[in-house]
């Protein structure tokens, strides 16, 4: 990943752009419409990645809250995991 990531990032969008001018060349309106499909795969692409961190965000918050609990007395009248040992 240590090269092909910023060979990603410097190959993808020249490719696009590429293919936005080949579209150009070929059928002038034929731009536009593939101009729209990438805006709409774009949003949808941000919009996964948005989701995704902001339940990734709310799983490590409720995470840290139920850590931060205190442990209840189990029927021995100690806090160890009984599954422990402790």
């Amino acid at each position: 990943m240590r090269i092909a990531k910023p060979i990603l990032l410097v190959s993808t969008p020249v490719g696009v752009v590429w293919g936005l001018f080949e579209a150009y060349r070929l059928a002038g309106g034929l731009v536009i419409l593939m101009a729209a499909m990438v805006g709409v795969v774009s949003v949808a692409a941000g919009t996964v990645v948005a989701t995704v961190r902001r339940e990734q965000r709310a799983e490590r918050a409720r995470r840290k809250e139920v850590s931060c609990l205190p442990t209840a007395l189990d029927a021995s009248g100690t806090t160890g995991s009984r599954r422990h040992g402790g």
